[in-house]
């Protein structure tokens, strides 16, 4: 008799259910996305057998456990048989975009201040004090403060036309690095212009400003 604990004992329904949704979210590519989503992961053992670990203690996740882990995936849309788990689709978006941000497009301190002709602790005092005014997007990472290079001119100083534009983002209390995205990338509100290019025309620059304002009243909590 096996010693294993009630709920615990896996069986070959749990076992089909694990291979089952492990295959799902491969196929899907989303499997990378688990453990940064706070959800149970998986490994497969030398006999291609998948093994579900709980997050919080890295045992092994019980088969009423990955039954509901199964029902939380397969609940967006109608057909539980066809859902795809929206979330992590968001969230594998997010991880490619910010990598995509991270690579060469910012600065430190020091490089803001080789910009501008100033030291590092001078270019860091400047940069807090913007951002209280919301006059500056700075992006935290890693226990490393970054700033996006969009926003500055060849002189270092943030670009004139973007003040307009970064003030509501800021305000609304969005994610930075969502900030910096749609900064970055084509936009919907936009006809898929990205926004800080469009902004360097005059013509252009109150529709960026409106565009902003909209997406931070839709970033913004409700009041009460």
């Amino acid at each position: 008799m096996s010693d294993a604990p009630e709920g615990s004992r896996p069986d070959r329904a749990s076992g089909d259910l694990a291979g089952r949704l492990a295959a799902w979210l491969e196929d899907l590519g989303l499997a990378d996305q688990l453990g940064a989503a706070g959800l149970p992961t998986f490994e497969r053992d030398a006999d291609g057998a998948v093994l579900w670990h709980d997050p919080a203690t890295g045992e092994p996740l019980a088969a009423e456990r990955l039954e509901e882990l199964d029902r939380l995936l397969r609940s967006e849309g109608e057909d539980p048989a066809h859902a795809v788990p929206i979330a992590l689709v968001r969230l594998r978006r997010e991880t490619r975009v910010r990598a995509a941000l991270l690579d060469g497009g910012w600065l430190d301190y020091a490089g803001v201040g080789r910009l501008r002709g100033t030291s590092e602790n001078a270019a860091r005092f400047a940069l807090h004090k913007a951002a209280e005014r919301r006059s500056v997007l700075l992006v935290q990472h890693e226990g490393r403060t970054l700033v996006p290079a969009f926003q500055l001119d060849e002189d270092g100083q943030v670009r004139t036309e973007l003040l307009g534009v970064l003030e509501p983002l800021l305000a609304s209390g969005e994610d930075p690095w969502r900030t910096w995205a749609w900064l970055t990338t084509p936009a919907a509100l936009l006809g898929g212009a990205v926004p800080h290019e469009a902004a360097r025309d005059p013509e252009e620059l109150p529709l960026v400003q409106h565009a902003a304002v909209r997406l931070a009243e839709r970033a913004r909590p409700p009041a009460g």
